[in-house]
């Protein structure tokens, strides 16, 4: 009888290590494997995140870059000069409002910094509890200190030392607390009006040859076209248009009636502004921003055009008011006007914005007032 064959028990051990290591090899090899997949996943996902990163980045410089276009400035508040009687005044008849410079410069290069005379000088004062605000617009050519004790036309002023030495110049000849401003040139106002469909503005027969001038003279420099106004009476404007309407100086009324119909424009883009819907001001804000000079964040313009329905200009006048002021050359620094009592002026003004009816002006003002009348007494044409 055949027996059966059996494998020695050394090579079943064998055997089973083989198996074993077998087994262990393709294990090290799913495992290498999943190492490799999960290095590449982690690759895929870090490629990803330096993308969005750098995407980020970019964002971010962008906003920056847009920023240093505009011209954000923040005037340290040590540099801004505040009369010492002002001060007290802030918590009784000034309390409450906001007073904020507003400069319209002779440029159409997009000089807004400093180095150009503000042909516009304005001052804005809101109050916050009704919204009511009030302008009054200082004559460029008025003969006041220039915040340095040299004494000159005001809008030399902003040529010399730019926002921050108009400021000073307001706040110590006028004793006023102005901390904020806003500069914009001739394209910043024309963008800002044809962004808004244009204003309405009643153009008289002594005005529409000199409103075309001033119109071709910006169209050259601003390379831009320009649509001649034919006809007088109540209209629409464009943006060039109506900025050309606002450096009208040679009809009655000279620069004073100049002002005024700067002002006539800020009324006018009020009213066009409260009829625009919050997603235009936004659009506008945007456009625009980067066409002006400001103390103030674009946030904060928003917020304002946000609540802009509430706002209301009441009342709008020129200073030196027109009882207390005169005209005359005064040496090599040229015509003048020139405050008849800067004192009183200033005595005038706080009535005006504040409704303060017994204002007396600082020790500063006083000061500034008896060198004016001590320099320009001679020359004046009253």
């Amino acid at each position: 009888m055949a027996t059966q064959s059996r494998k020695p028990a050394h090579k079943k051990s064998r055997a089973r290590e083989e198996e074993v290591r077998s087994k262990k090899a393709a294990t090290r090899k799913k495992m290498a494997a999943k190492k490799d997949s999960k290095k590449k996943r982690t690759k895929i996902i870090l490629f990803i995140v330096e993308i969005f990163v750098l995407l980020l980045m970019v964002v971010v410089l962008y906003g920056v870059l847009k920023t240093e276009k505009v011209g954000k400035v923040e005037i340290p508040e040590e540099d801004i000069v505040i009369n010492e009687e002002v001060k007290v005044k802030e918590e009784t008849t000034m309390k409450g409002y906001r007073n904020i410079a507003l400069f319209g410069v002779d440029s159409t290069t997009g000089a807004l910094t400093k180095n150009t005379r503000s042909d516009s000088i304005m001052i804005a004062s809101i109050n916050q509890d009704t919204g009511e605000c009030k302008l009054v617009s200082v004559y460029r050519d008025t003969y006041l200190n220039l915040s340095n004790d040299s004494y000159n036309k005001c809008n030399a002023a902003y040529a010399k030392g730019g926002p921050e030495q108009a400021i000073n110049m307001l706040n110590m000849n006028l004793d006023m607390n102005i901390t904020d401003f806003i500069t914009v040139g001739f394209a910043g106002l024309s963008d800002t009006i044809d962004a808004l469909g244009g204003i309405m503005i009643d153009v008289d027969s002594s005005e529409i040859s000199h409103l075309n001038n001033y119109q071709i003279c910006m169209a050259k420099d601003l390379k831009r076209n320009y649509t001649p106004v034919s006809s007088t009476g109540y209209q629409l404007l464009d943006g060039l248009q109506a900025t050309a309407y606002c450096r009208i100086r040679y009809t009655a009324g000279d620069d004073f009636k100049r002002a005024e119909r700067q002002r006539e424009v800020i009324l006018a883009i009020m009213d066009k502004v409260k009829t625009a819907s919050p997603a235009t001001l936004n659009q506008i804000a945007n456009d625009v921003f980067s066409e002006v000079y400001t103390s103030l964040d674009l946030t904060e313009i928003l917020t304002m055009l946000g609540e802009v329905s509430r706002y209301q200009i009441t009342e709008h006048d020129g200073f030196p008011t027109e009882s207390l002021r005169a005209t005359g050359t005064i040496g090599s620094k040229g015509s003048c006007v020139i405050p008849v009592s800067l004192e009183e002026n200033v005595t005038w003004l706080h009535k005006f914005l504040f409704e303060d009816e017994s204002y007396t002006p600082s020790e500063a003002v006083k000061g500034y007032s008896a060198k004016v009348e001590a320099d320009t007494g001679k020359y004046l044409n009253k």
